[in-house]
């Protein structure tokens, strides 16, 4: 056999692999013709057609030259080599152009939103498609079409398959039918098109036999003569590994491998790749063998070792900031000191993370003592003391200590590099820096550590800037700066005569620091025998022609004298301390902050507050974060000075000064008094922006650290607990919710969730009520369905909530159908055996993950056919049935969760970090069924979460395992087994962290299960666990070794469970055997021993706290939005009638808290009717006098006085905390000027009247939310008001408001008209009719699906881009008229070479405005304006 015989075979094998493929929508099989994709059985890849010319090239190369002729032309081989060549790179980029589907899925699959790209897509798109003959014909689109709301094809599979034209005479009924299409918000189905990509077509040979004719016997003749053919296999051997080099060929094993021509990178966008963590850098990360979330954190100091000195420092460093915390007595600081750096070696040296730490390690963060007792005469054998135990380092500690390790390497590195630096000037030019010496090592915070860098700068700029001419590498290590202009004239006069003056001063910057610190013997100060201005003014001196006058001289000699103070380390190391022991925080209002401002603000409990010492900020950080913003606002300035600054100032002078007494020597001190005055000038300054700037990482690290509290503590609940079930186990759910709908006039949603997480019937109660069997009324018709319901499926609870407080009103009425029909759970067995039911339980659900579950992405796809109320109906349950798993699915929109008030002045980065920890540290202590993350992807989702692995590393486990079968019998196959040919998911270090968290359910009837495998007991300890049994069983060693070979080595673990024994475990003496370990082995294992004798007895066991019901404060929140702080007995609200009687009135605020008012507290003249002063519907001012927050109701007055009163807030201020002359005279100051205008003399009892003009008005709405408003007088005169409103940002409509019927002058008017068209009876009425009624219209388009968030010139150029995409499509979008507010822009391109147009929609109470039509919401608008733009089409037709 030839080797052209083994390259036919190989063609043969690749044709029959390519014979057919799969349709990955339908899963049908697609035939190819000949291996490729064909219509009608003809070809359509061109490579192919080319294969077909070489072998035809080939052939007669074989027919007319067999005999190779040696005289052939060296140019005509060059010639045909070069042909060749080009034949073969043009083959490979075809192959390139065509992608393998699956390639494409990888992004595919995890992106719903990803679309291939057609050819007419270049600039949008950048994934090549397959070749078009191959694609099924569809239909054409264009202005027929026009403004289709589906972005993506919307034929369904028929059509597709189908194709026809459309008749330009139907055009109204097409757009009907398109309209019709408009009322579903679902997205169009993806298109088909984009589901096929060519494969790339390999090359094919064609075998001598087939070309020659020739039979069997002539081509072994043949061969004879001429050889087997393979006497030049060694070129092309060489030229084929050319070619698998060319083609980036990567090898098939590797499961990361993407084995194909072109790279993922060289497809997809690099944002595509890093959302999909698909990077090379992802891809590294899933191979180190290291906690992921170890790499991530220690990327920036990879290159960083730290030596067996530093590392010792660094657990001392560590010890000594977390010390000052702990409120542990002092004979625990040495094995506090040991604890840390072993927590140290633990995460540095062995990888580990901190639930490993917790859980298998524990013993080294417990400090354990022998205390000594008196004997008892009673019991003589007992033991004589006692052992006492003490935790030194928590969860959160630790994770504290991880934190700081990334600081001290940060400040190793900055250390190293300016070592570094140093050691480069000493080889350059030959000096010692004794201060640089000294400060270098000592320096123990970044702060001190960058004084020591600024002093090196300013103490040896020239050295260093020749140091940068001869190294320009040497700038790389970020501590060489190019000298400013300040620093060249400091060069200056260090290098001039005037230096000497500076000499003359008797001291040096260090040697005054070392005095403040009194470091050291005081240095005694000797004055010169010249006064400093006689001696400034010496030849010795002067230094012309800079310094050409003594008071030159002298001025220069001050100023550099004072830079060298300002720039000691040990000077502001003193300055530091000061401010931190000493300091003081004040906080001044700003102008802008004296308007705004005002006594309702929210920071008005700041305003003029003074003397607060910055430890008093640690029992509140949100005050402190509250003031950073206000600043960062413009509304207030925070100062930091020093207490007592002056005597502080007096002690440093006599630091500074000499001790003579002399004219001279008081001439001398009275410079060094200036000199200290101007160091001290630049040093209070850098000091107050460095303490403000730590003082704000702290409190925010503070706020970071209860939101990380809160949120442990709702991760830390188990499963709602079912009636005689164990904790731990998974409830039936049924969940019912109204949503925001008015209960009894809409629909009430209900899912019914088994406890698996399948949802197996949902559906809509519309007639619930109950009736009143003695008015003969009969319950509503879905009263008996939801009996029914119940009856069928046996919930173990009903869980209730919605948004609005009428959700509990349907609480109340469940419950009281549960009462009336006597509803009853599930049956269970109780203590005596006895089966039994229970009242059904109902309780009302946290729905924080269900909001967002809703309308998420994850709720889309695993329920696309669910209204957006049922899916957070499916929330609901999923939250009872497993809140840490609920919490994981969210991702980082967990910061999305509100844990504390303060925390959106905490960087959301900040916050995710620490609420990561929290899930890291719940996920570790529940465990993973590794089986059920292989099959369950909700389950799956707590892997990243899993100790040593993260994001990436579990995508790998998760890929690695279904190649390995799908299924993990032992922990150990996890690393590999090459006996059973499974590759290893994760690496030993990784494996180590993990393997004691991810468990496997035991399988008695196994007998490769080992039952330590489902427990927390970490595989290093197993030989411990198989002691223990041994010994529980008391079986000696002979019995030990005959058990392990016939049944392995868990055998002994399996027998103690079979026989039901693990109750011996418990009479082991568990202490000796901790101490024989620590004696022989170095090993502290005493609280492992207990964690395997807990986990015989019960296999992870559930240890999170039972399911947590919602108090009345937190359902008040839930359903209403508001908190004590914002809703409270004494505030005045709007409310809005419902109902007026002969003696009440029925009462709803915004929140929905419904309420009366009863006849004493309607007006002070009961002899006139309510009906008479107030009517339904009609919006008034009124007081809360009663607040019942359990039951949401509420008692209203109405009456004037009480409304012109309410409730001012009790601020608790100490005396001299509070700057109560200025706010004095700063209300004075506000009176007068409203004084001086008589526009704003006028002012009106409202709670939104401002007395600002419009520039005002729009400043003070700046950073208020959309849709926010302000009342303020009008230039028109008395009779007119004018109301600023925010439409979005940086633009503000004012609408005229004209009063009639007005009582007096200054009264607000009883009818109030807008335009001329709009009429209202108060002001309440106009804000929330008409403001409120076009911000809510506003807020409708700007989250509407074709709004774009742009100028009106990108939305026509996204508009021309997408048409240049889609050449037969059109399009249109809204986006805002900045100039005209309340408007908005329609912009639209009915095809590619259409004109952009734009017509003018305008934004009205209830309504949308186009081309003088009115339309109510925004579908109704979209489907108008088609049929506008379909008749201007017939018109001009």
């Amino acid at each position: 056999m030839s080797a052209m015989d083994l390259i036919v075979g190989e063609a043969e094998i690749d044709s029959q692999e390519e014979d057919e493929s799969f349709d990955e929508e339908t899963g049908q099989v697609r035939r190819k013709a000949n291996g490729v994709n064909g219509i009608n059985g003809h070809l359509d890849d061109s490579s192919e057609e080319e294969d077909d010319d070489d072998d035809e090239e080939a052939a007669a190369a074989i027919r007319k030259d067999f005999i190779v002729e040696d005289d052939e032309e060296p140019e005509e081989r060059e010639r045909r080599r070069r042909e060749r060549k080009k034949r073969r790179r043009e083959e490979r980029e075809e192959e390139e152009a065509g992608l393998d589907e699956e390639d494409l899925d990888l992004i595919g699959e995890a992106n719903p939103d990803f679309e291939r790209r057609v050819p007419n897509e270049p600039k949008l798109k950048r994934l090549k498609r397959g070749h078009k003959e191959d694609r099924d014909v569809r239909r054409p689109q264009g202005v027929d079409n026009i403004f289709d709301s589906e972005e993506e094809g919307e034929e369904d599979y028929r059509n597709q398959r189908q194709p026809h034209r459309t008749d330009p005479r139907n055009l109204q009924d097409e757009f009907a039918d398109f309209i019709e299409e408009d009322f579903d918000d679902r997205d169009g189905a993806p298109d088909d098109d984009d589901a096929d990509i060519a494969r790339p077509t390999g090359r094919t040979y064609t075998g001598i036999k087939d070309v020659t004719g020739l039979d069997e016997a002539a081509l072994e003749d043949m061969k004879e003569a001429f050889g087997e053919g393979d006497e030049y296999d060694w070129a092309l051997n060489i030229q084929d590994q050319e070619d698998e080099s060319e083609q980036r060929v990567i090898d098939p094993e590797d499961p990361d491998a993407f084995s194909k021509g072109l790279e993922l990178k060289d497809v997809f966008e690099p944002s595509q790749l890093a959302e999909r963590l698909l990077t090379d850098e992802d891809n590294e990360i899933r191979a180190v063998d290291m906690p992921e979330r170890f790499q991530l954190a220690r990327k920036p100091y990879n290159h960083l070792t730290l030596t067996p000195e530093q590392f010792k420092e660094e657990g001392d460093w560590i010890s000594d900031l977390m010390w000052s915390r702990k409120a542990l007595p002092l004979e625990l600081k040495d094995p506090f000191r040991r604890a840390v750096a072993k927590v140290l070696e633990f995460m540095v040296s062995d990888e580990y993370e901190v639930p490993f730490i917790i859980q298998h390690r524990k013993d080294y963060l417990i400090h354990s003592r022998r205390i000594p007792i008196s004997p008892d005469p009673s019991n003589p054998g007992a033991d004589d003391f006692e052992i006492s135990a003490e935790k030194l380092l928590t969860h959160s500690e630790l994770w504290r200590i991880a934190e700081f390790d990334l600081k001290f390497r940060a400040l190793v590195e900055k250390r190293n590099a300016l070592s570094e630096t140093y050691r480069k000037l000493q080889e350059m030019a030959d000096f010692q820096d004794e201060v640089f010496e000294e400060m270098l090592p000592t320096a123990a915070t970044m702060e001190e550590l960058q004084d020591v860098q600024d002093y090196l700068h300013f103490q040896h700029a020239s050295r260093l800037a020749d140091l940068a001419a001869m190294d320009a590498s040497s700038n790389s290590n970020g501590t060489h700066r190019r000298p400013g202009s300040s620093k060249a004239l400091f060069e200056r006069v260090r290098n001039s005569k005037v230096y000497g003056l500076v000499h003359a001063f008797g001291i040096t910057a260090d040697a005054f620091a070392r005095n403040a610190l009194k470091e050291g013997g005081r240095q005694y100060i000797e004055d010169p025998t010249e006064r400093p201005d006689d001696l400034a003014d010496s030849e010795s001196i002067m230094d012309p022609p800079d310094y050409s006058t003594g008071a030159q001289c002298l001025k220069a000699a001050k100023a550099m004298l004072a830079e060298e103070v300002f720039l000691s380390p040990r000077m502001r190391k003193l300055i530091r301390m000061a401010y931190y022991q000493d300091g003081i925080i004040e906080c001044f209002r700003t102008e802008k902050g004296l308007r705004r401002i005002d006594e309702n603000h929210p920071y008005y409990d700041f305003k003029y507050l003074r003397n607060q010492q910055m430890r008093e900020f640690g029992h509140q950080p949100d005050l402190f974060l509250r003031m950073i913003r206000a600043e960062e606002e413009g509304l207030v300035e925070i100062k930091i000075r020093m207490q007592n600054a002056e005597s502080f100032r007096k002690k440093l002078y006599g630091d500074i000064e000499s001790d003579n007494f002399s004219e001279v020597a008081d001439a001398w001190n009275r410079e060094r008094r200036d000199v200290l005055d101007m160091a001290l000038l630049k040093l209070d300054k850098i000091m107050a922006k460095g303490v403000k700037e730590n003082l704000k990482n702290e409190c925010e690290d503070q706020v970071a650290l209860r939101c990380r509290d809160e949120f442990s503590k709702r991760l830390d609940q188990a499963p709602y607990k079912p009636r005689g079930m164990q904790l731990g186990t998974v409830p039936r759910v049924l969940a019912i919710s109204n949503g925001a709908g008015a209960f009894g006039r809409e629909a009430v949603c209900w899912a019914w969730v088994e406890e698996d997480g399948r949802v197996l019937e949902n559906g809509k109660f519309t007639d619930l009520f109950l009736g009143d069997p003695e008015r003969g009324q009969e319950d509503g018709a879905d009263v008996k369905a939801l009996v029914k319901l119940v009856e069928r499926r046996k919930p173990d609870v009903i869980g209730v909530s919605g948004f609005s407080a009428d959700t509990r009103k349907l609480y109340k009425l469940i419950e009281e159908i549960i009462e009336r029909k006597d509803l009853r759970g599930a049956e269970y067995e109780d203590s005596d055996g006895i089966e039994r039911t229970d009242k059904l339980d109902l309780v009302v659900v946290n729905d924080e993950v269900a909001r967002l579950y809703q309308t998420s992405q994850r709720g889309a796809m695993e329920h696309p056919g669910f209204a957006p109320l049922t899916r957070y109906c499916v929330g609901l349950a999923k939250y009872l049935q497993n809140p840490l798993k609920e919490y994981a699915a969210l991702s980082k929109d967990v910061i999305s969760i509100t844990l504390d008030p303060a925390q959106t002045y905490v960087p959301q980065e900040k916050i995710f970090k620490y609420l990561e920890t929290s899930l890291v540290d719940i996920v570790n202590i529940v465990g993973v069924e590794i089986n059920d993350a292989v099959s369950d992807w909700y389950t799956a989702n707590l892997l990243p979460y899993v100790s040593g692995l993260g994001p990436r590393k579990a995508q790998q486990l998760l890929k690695i395992i279904n190649l390995n079968g799908g299924a993990v019998s032992t922990r150990a196959e996890l690393v590999g087994d090459a006996d059973q040919q499974r590759v290893g998911a994760v690496g030993p270090r990784v494996w180590a962290n993990c393997a004691s968290f991810l468990y496997i359910d035991f399988d008695s009837s196994d007998p490769e299960a080992d039952y330590l495998d489902n427990t927390r007991v970490h595989p290093e300890d197993y030989e411990l666990g198989r002691k223990m049994a041994a010994d529980a069983l008391e079986l000696d060693e002979e019995d030990i070794e005959a058990e392990t070979l016939e049944h392995g080595p868990g055998a002994i673990v399996r027998k103690l469970i079979k026989e039901d024994q693990q109750d011996k475990v418990e009479d082991l003496v568990l202490e000796e055997y901790a101490e024989q370990l620590e004696r022989n082995f170095n090993q502290k294992k005493r609280a492992t021993l207990e964690t395997i004798a807990q986990e015989f007895q019960s296999p992870y066991e559930e240890l999170r706290n039972n399911f947590t019901l919602l108090s009345s404060e937190e359902i008040f929140t839930m359903f209403t939005g508001e908190t004590r702080d914002t809703l409270y007995e004494g505030m005045v609200v709007p409310v809005s009638i419902k109902k007026v009687g002969e003696d009440y009135i029925e009462a709803r605020m915004d929140c929905g808290i419904e309420g009366t008012v009863p006849l004493s507290e309607i007006s002070n003249r009961p002899e006139i009717s309510p009906r008479q002063l107030f009517q339904q519907f009609q919006t008034v001012q009124a007081k809360i006098m009663y607040l019942n927050r359990k039951t949401l109701a509420a008692t209203f007055s109405l009456r004037e006085e009480e409304v012109r009163n309410p409730a001012k807030k009790d601020h608790d201020r100490i005396p001299g905390d509070w700057d109560e002359a200025q706010e004095r005279a700063d209300k004075e100051s506000m009176k007068e000027k409203n004084d001086v205008s008589g526009r704003t003399q006028r002012v009106i009892k409202h709670p939104l009247f401002k007395p600002f003009n419009s520039a005002q008005a729009q400043e003070f709405l700046g950073s208020q939310s959309r849709g926010d408003v302000v009342i303020r007088p009008s230039s028109k005169g008395v009779d007119h008001l004018a109301v600023t409103w925010k439409v979005s940002d940086n633009i503000y409509q004012h609408i005229d408001v004209l009063e009639l019927d007005k009582s007096s002058q200054f009264s607000s008017g009883g009818t109030l008209k807008i335009g001329g068209k709009y009429t209202y009876t108060d002001l309440d009425e106009l804000i929330v009719n008409h403001v409120k009624a076009m911000a809510k219209k506003v807020d409708e388009m700007m989250l509407h699906e074709k709004y774009q968030n742009g100028s009106k010139a990108e939305t026509e150029r996204w508009l021309s881009t997408y048409t240049e995409a889609n050449p037969k499509r059109s399009v249109y979008a809204f986006c805002i008229d900045p100039k005209h507010p309340g408007y908005f822009f329609l912009c639209f391109k009915a095809g590619q070479h259409a004109q952009l147009q734009s017509w003018p929609v305008k934004v009205v109470p209830q309504a949308f405005e186009l081309q003088r039509n009115m339309y109510p919401d925004m579908r109704a608008l979209c489907n108008g304006f088609k049929l506008l733009f379909t008749n201007m089409q017939s018109k001009r037709r």
